[in-house]
This record gives C-alpha cells, sequence and structure tokens, in this order.
C-alpha cells in the first residue's frame, strides 16, 4: 500500500466544519456515495442513466479509477471502485458531476446544483468487505422495493458480475477472480452469493462507515490505514488520551 502526504503529522480538522482529507490507499477499493440534493430525482429517464453511464465509463478510463460494482438509483448513486492514483476518483467525480448537471439541467430547463454537497468515501478491507459491499451495492434496489431480485434492475453492475453481460468499464477485482476458476464460474460462484442474505451488522457497518467516511475493517486495517494514509480512520473515543501523552 502506498500514500502521499504533504506532512508526516497526521492530518486533522481544525475545526467541525472543516473536513478530514480523503482517503488514498493505492490498491485498496473505496465504497462512493453520491446523492442528489435533498434527495431529489437525479434520474428521470433511461436516457439519463445511459447518460451517467456515459461519463461514468469515459471518466473512470481516463484518470485511471478501476469499477468494480455500481448501482444507479433514482436519486443517489453506488460505486465500488479502485483508484490507481491520488487523483483518480475525485477527478473521475469531478469530471461526471459537471458533465451531468450540465445535461441534466438543459434537459429538465432548471438552473442550480443537483448534488447534495459532496461524495462520500470510504476505503474498504478488501478480505472481510470487498464482496459484502458489493452485493450491498448490488442489492440497493431490492432493499428500496424495486424488484424481487437485483436481475431485474437494469441499471447496476449485477448483470455484469453474475450474468456475464459486457460491460467495457466494469473490472473485475481479484477477489471476485478468486470464486472461480473461469469467467462462467465466478459467475455462478458470484450469483450463489445471494443465496444468503447480508447480516443486519454488515449493512450497519457499510452505511455507517461510508455515511461518516471512516475506514471499513477490522482494527487492525484501520490502524494500517491511519498509518499509511495519515488521517484518522475512526472516531476518535471520548476521554481518548492523545498519542505520546
Amino acid at each position: 500500500m502506498e500514500y502521499k502526504t504533504a506532512s508526516k503529522e497526521k492530518s486533522e480538522p481544525t475545526s467541525v466544519n472543516e473536513r478530514l482529507p480523503r482517503y488514498f490507499v493505492k490498491g485498496y477499493p473505496q465504497h462512493v456515495i453520491q446523492r442528489g440534493n435533498n434527495r431529489d430525482v437525479i434520474f428521470a429517464s433511461d436516457a439519463d442513466y445511459l447518460f451517467y453511464l456515459e461519463c461514468l465509463a469515459e471518466a473512470a478510463e481516463k484518470h485511471r479509477l478501476q469499477i468494480h460494482a455500481y448501482v444507479l438509483m433514482t436519486n443517489h448513486v453506488h460505486l465500488l471502485a479502485t483508484p490507481e492514483s491520488e487523483e483518480s476518483l475525485p477527478k473521475t467525480m469531478q469530471s461526471i458531476g459537471r458533465r451531468y448537471v450540465q445535461y441534466f439541467n438543459r434537459t429538465y430547463r432548471r438552473t442550480g446544483t443537483l448534488w447534495e454537497g459532496r461524495y462520500k468515501a470510504t476505503v474498504i478491507d478488501t478480505d472481510q468487505y470487498f464482496l459484502a459491499c458489493s452485493r450491498y451495492i448490488e442489492l440497493n434496489p431490492v432493499r428500496a422495493g424495486m424488484v424481487s431480485h437485483p436481475c431485474e434492475y437494469p441499471w447496476s453492475s449485477y448483470p455484469v458480475n453474475a450474468l456475464g453481460e459486457n460491460t467495457v468499464f466494469v473490472t473485475p477485482h481479484s477477489n471476485y477472480l478468486a470464486l472461480g476458476r473461469d469467467k462462467i464460474a465466478c459467475q455462478r460462484a458470484y450469483q450463489s452469493l445471494f443465496d444468503v442474505a447480508l447480516t443486519d451488522q454488515e449493512i450497519k457497518d457499510i452505511r455507517e462507515s461510508t455515511r461518516k467516511e471512516w475506514a471499513l475493517g477490522d482494527d487492525r486495517f484501520k490502524e494500517r490505514v491511519e498509518e499509511l494514509s495519515q488521517r484518522r480512520a475512526t472516531p476518535l473515543s471520548r476521554g481518548r488520551p492523545k498519542k505520546g501523552s
């Protein structure tokens, strides 16, 4: 794992309004969420979904962001992606945001912002959470009551990961490839993962870590992320003594 930082001191916010810097730990995927402003609709037609995917594919290729899983919901987007550089994820999201907002505002004759602040993202322990997070993303339409099975929803990576649909910009992760000896075996093994529901704890961990932008993994993983990214990976405990005191 690698990192880049301008200072040897661990980055901390200086006020309650200042955000911690983004994570970048080379080789590790991130779960990304971007919502519509006030949770308003950001996709109103099939053409909208298709244009967003076009923007995603072009930006991800240009900025070297590997997309492993995604879902486009009516008012938000989930991605599971591995950045190849510190700029891969922010540049990709910036490019998509700019192009898609211009398209959406022009199409629906509106003005102003479309997104609810900046996107949320957190680094993920691949061994423990990669496949769980991928399933969590692709099961969003099921949890929302839109479909009874993820194969019925057209705007996610499930048809790629489970059914072998050809989508150029989805890159299989090593954890996915380890499921079988060939593509067909991987697809069948991936399908079988959906026979077992995610636990309430898994769902809670994925949601909270991404919403609060804390690392998703066990304590050892979080400590390693803090060491390499030079920023906190967990909230400070009340009464926790400062290091070195």
